[in-house]
């Protein structure tokens, strides 16, 4: 309460006296930082610790995520024949070596691969295209399937 008084009126006093006084500065100038946030040295030093080990934890966790995501990139630069990036590799080196990617992505790339495995096949391929009746086509081959298998029963030398 004495504090707001103080910058209240002595704000005002300076400006009425043209900054005379000038003792007072001399005495605000002398004030560690710890007296000037209204805290003890103790207090102080302890906030002061306390802000390091934040920052810190925070520097980790960026740390990390970036590590995580020099990983997705040079899986895909592997998947797909790139050449490999140093500046991944260092991220990755930074971050302690084995990095494994978040959950999330992981399942990501492993519904990409199940995807892309889908659609190298014949059947995938072919519901590619456009204008394609797979049903007819399937109900067709079963159909001559069925026709040999019935030949194949009827001729004496199988």
């Amino acid at each position: 309460m004495a504090f707001m008084v103080k910058t209240m009126v002595g704000g005002q006093l300076k400006n009425l006296t043209g900054g005379l006084g000038g003792k007072e500065e001399k005495g605000e100038g002398e004030k560690s930082a710890a007296e000037a946030q209204g805290m003890t040295r103790e207090e102080y030093e302890e906030y002061q610790k306390q802000l390091l080990e934040e920052k810190m934890e925070r520097d980790a966790l960026y740390t990390q995520r970036k590590a995580e995501r020099a990983t997705l990139r040079s899986h895909f630069r592997e998947k797909y024949r790139l050449p490999k990036s140093e500046t991944d590799d260092a991220q990755i080196q930074l971050a302690g070596g084995d990095v494994d990617l978040p959950k999330e992505l992981a399942k990501m790339i492993e519904e990409d691969n199940e995807e892309e495995e889908g659609k190298s096949s014949v059947i995938g391929q072919l519901t590619s295209i456009q204008n394609l009746d797979l049903e007819s086509i399937k109900g067709k081959a079963q159909s001559t399937l069925d026709d040999l298998k019935q030949s194949a029963e009827k001729c004496i030398v199988m």
